[in-house]
């Protein structure tokens, strides 16, 4: 039977993802989620804070990140966009109690991968962990074969000069320059 990139295989994350970090402060919250994902057969790392998750992303690279936003000494999202300077392939899903539109947009911008609301139903996190990382499995291993969206390859919108602007849908939510008038525009996320 053909692979279908499009299709969702739940044995397909137990291949890619063994070992997840778990990045928490709360230390009943870490152990609840830690528990759900042994259940599941994951090995989970425990970080209560931006430097232990530093550290252990260093010294022992997990195949997944499950990050608080609100952590003592640096934000989520620090941490978020420093993991995915050092190594953009590691999924990273943030599980947050911020509801604000706002963060689940910074959280795009720094490089999350997916954004689970607190509380959340543990069916529907295991579940985001398995769309995420078979996304991030087509993405490393089967190229830009339209994983980019269902609706096409290409991004459509104007700048405020008027001028037409057509990009691909892996710069949504980055900034670029206008050709024409030289204004910072930011590509619309759908």
């Amino acid at each position: 039977m053909a692979f279908d990139p499009n299709q969702s295989d739940p044995r397909m994350t137990k291949v890619v993802v063994h070992h997840i970090l778990v990045v928490e402060d709360n230390p009943e919250e870490a152990q609840v989620l830690k528990a759900i994902l042994e259940r599941k057969g994951y090995q989970v790392t425990v970080a209560k804070d931006g430097g232990q998750a530093h550290s252990s992303f260093v010294m022992r690279k997990p195949d997944f990140v499950i990050l608080d936003l609100i952590l003592p000494g640096e934000t989520g999202y620090e941490v978020c966009e420093h993991f995915k300077k050092t190594d953009p392939g590691v999924p990273v899903l943030i599980v947050s109690a911020i509801e604000l539109t706002e963060s689940r947009n910074l959280a795009q911008r720094v490089g999350c991968d997916g954004y689970v609301s607190k509380p959340y139903d543990p069916d529907h996190l295991l579940k985001q962990i398995t769309q995420i990382a078979e996304k991030n499995w087509r993405k490393t291993h089967l190229g830009d074969q339209r994983q980019e969206g269902e609706s096409g390859e290409y991004v459509r919108f104007s700048c405020l000069c008027g001028k037409r602007l057509k990009v691909s849908t892996a710069h949504r939510g980055k900034s670029l320059t206008c050709s024409n008038c030289g204004e910072l525009v930011t590509v619309p996320r759908h």
